[in-house]
């Protein structure tokens, strides 16, 4: 049974009400994190697509701003040498690549607004993933018998582990001023 038909399940989904629903919750978990892996495997890949779309515009952006030097240079030179026509045709050729610069910078900002957007789903994605996570250890120390009190030391440290660094910094940040906060009051 599939769970999720869009990566927007996965980050609307209510874990509490899909496992309340199964017939199975121990099943049913195992197969809600496997779809979840699936879709943030996927999130990745669009990621890494993304990415690499937005720093490829940015290359032919920086090319074609060179080819606009040169062109300004080639006419100044020509003008130099009193050949106007010649100055003008060099003008023609910036202006077709200025026409070009401007749709480029249009599709580059598009590019790095889609990159940012699909970098916000996969962090939600990721979060959702680690919330299902839990609940699947939870589960398993609840038929083991465990309970609760090693389960949450455990999940404590791998979580900080699958962080990326970015996301390891806007936490410490956010650590450092809830402690400015508390010292404060």
């Amino acid at each position: 049974m599939s769970y999720f038909s869009r990566l927007t399940d996965i980050v609307t989904c209510s874990l509490t009400r899909l496992l309340s629903e199964a017939d199975d919750p121990h099943a049913a978990i195992k197969e809600i994190v496997a779809e979840m892996e699936e879709g943030l495997a996927g999130a990745k890949r669009s990621v890494a697509t993304a990415t690499t779309n937005a720093a490829k515009l940015k290359e032919e952006l920086s090319e074609h701003k060179k080819r606009i030097d040169h062109w300004t240079a080639k006419a100044k030179q020509e003008l130099t040498d009193g050949n106007d026509n010649q100055a003008r045709l060099a003008l023609i050729r910036k202006k077709e690549i200025d026409d070009l610069v401007a749709g480029l910078q249009q599709q580059y900002a598009a590019a790095i607004a889609t990159q940012e957007h699909l970098m916000t789903t996969q962090r939600a994605l990721e979060a959702r993933l680690a919330e299902a996570q839990r609940k699947q250890k939870e589960m398993d120390a609840q038929s083991d018998g465990d309970g609760l009190a090693d389960t949450a030391a455990a999940d404590s440290s791998e979580d900080t582990a699958t962080i990326d660094d970015a996301r390891a910094q806007q936490i410490d940040e956010e650590l450092e001023a809830l402690r400015r906060e508390l010292g404060d009051s």
